[in-house]
């Protein structure tokens, strides 16, 4: 008995010592969670609408917007990660703390006018679910997803069904990667769209829409907030650099994910509508997409997870409100603050106030993803400059390399985005 005694305790002592030095075989899932909830965003209301316009207006012509945003998306949501790990600060904090005044408040102005457009997007695929499921006015939808959701937050409560929500989105939307194996393909063309950049006449705004539907930059504020609330700064130069190589294949493998549904559905809608001559004008048209994985059940399946996508995207647009607003005053998000409460109260209330005016829904969705494209030069070029500094980063400051990389994708979506806007003069 004290042989196997002895036994026993060289394992435990085994694997206590694995864990200390990283090399454990189960190490790596303590740091899976953070690229997850980033990925929700993929497949959010203003995401689906941009993809099914993209594809039923332009076929496979806009699928390299899918991979070109992803390749960044992955970039910069390690990088933002990184602030989080080695400082212990979120996107926000670090702004109040290390900016000019005069600086850091406009740039964290338009990140929470980003957070409203976010939210709207939202709050509008919730309210247009509801009206396909009961029939209620959009207005009264929304009213009620903003009370609905602002519960949710105020109390925490949404984390008891979080995972029920985001497993059956994520369901929705590998069955649009199921569907593919239903529909007739033409796969040689798809693959070379997707990393062939093309601008079919009258795309630009879809394309801006994709870019912004992708990288949202309230994401990078909430993925920063995520990160920063484990405290992995605190646990040494070890810890802090393992943190670091495990965050990057969460990222990868979350990114990669959302990277293959956001394809599929404008794949989708090329062959469902593209190539039968139909455009998509509003989401509700969209739920045929769904027909024939499900037959006569597919707009109420698809009404159901358009409801569920919009509720759990306009809790995380809330709580990235809600940081982005706490780090005015260099606090990190807590909703029992109140100045987190105010951001989240903030986003919701601009955002339904905003949607009063909205008279074309689904172009509403379109636009408010576009805005966010508008501003995320501006929050990729705070995020450079933070996560450059030494005196911010210390030893963990980025590389000469990223710093070009970060910077080539900021002005890249400023081309495009000053382009946007040139073709609205000249139109």
């Amino acid at each position: 008995m004290k042989r196997i005694k002895d036994h026993i305790d060289h394992i435990r002592r085994h694997w206590r010592l694995r864990e200390a030095d990283g090399r454990g075989g189960l190490d790596i899932l303590r740091y899976i969670g953070p690229g997850l909830l980033v990925t929700v965003g993929f497949i959010d209301p203003g995401n689906w609408a941009s993809n099914f316009a993209a594809g039923s207006a332009f076929g496979y012509a806009l699928l390299w917007v899918v991979t070109l945003s992803t390749v960044m998306l992955i970039v910069l949501q390690h990088n933002v990660a990184h602030l989080g790990i080695a400082t212990g600060l979120c996107l926000a904090e670090a702004t109040t703390r290390y900016l000019p005044r005069r600086v850091g408040r406009p740039v964290l102005l338009t990140a929470m006018a980003a957070s409203v457009s976010t939210s709207l997007a939202e709050i509008l695929g919730a309210a247009i679910a509801l009206e396909m499921l009961f029939g209620l006015p959009l207005v009264a939808g929304a009213a009620l997803t903003v009370t609905v959701t602002g519960i949710l937050l105020f109390t925490n409560s949404y984390r008891r069904v979080e995972k029920g929500i985001i497993a059956f989105v994520s369901l929705i939307g590998f069955s649009f990667l199921y569907e593919l194996t239903l529909v007739d393909t033409d796969w040689a063309a798809a693959m070379h769209s997707a990393v062939t950049p093309s601008l079919p006449e009258g795309s630009l705004l879809v394309v801006m829409s994709v870019l912004g539907a992708v990288v949202m930059p309230h994401n990078l504020f909430l993925h920063s907030e995520v990160i920063q609330s484990r405290a992995i700064h605190t646990r040494g130069d070890a810890g802090i650099r393992r943190a670091l190589k495990y965050e990057f294949f969460d990222t990868l493998l979350a990114m990669t994910v959302g990277w293959a549904i956001n394809s599929a559905m404008i794949i989708l809608a090329a062959t469902t509508f593209f190539d039968h001559g139909a455009t998509v004008s509003s989401l509700p048209e969209a739920g045929a997409l769904l027909r024939p994985l499900l037959g006569e059940s597919a707009r109420t399946v698809f009404a159901l997870a358009l409801l569920l996508a919009g509720v759990s995207s306009t809790v995380t647009s809330g709580m990235a409100a809600g940081s982005i607003f706490a780090g005015f005053y260099d606090e990190p998000y807590d909703i029992r603050d109140v100045h987190s409460r105010a951001g989240v109260l903030l986003s919701l209330v601009l955002a339904f106030v905003v949607l009063l005016f909205v008279g074309d829904a689904f172009r509403g969705l379109l636009v408010s993803q576009a805005v966010l494209s508008v501003q995320l030069p501006i929050t990729v070029f705070l995020q450079v400059s933070l996560t450059s500094s030494r005196r911010v980063m210390g030893r963990y400051a980025n590389s000469r390399a990223t710093t070009v990389l970060l910077y080539t994708i900021a002005s890249l979506v400023t081309v495009l985005n000053l382009y946007l806007i040139g073709s609205l003069f000249t139109d």
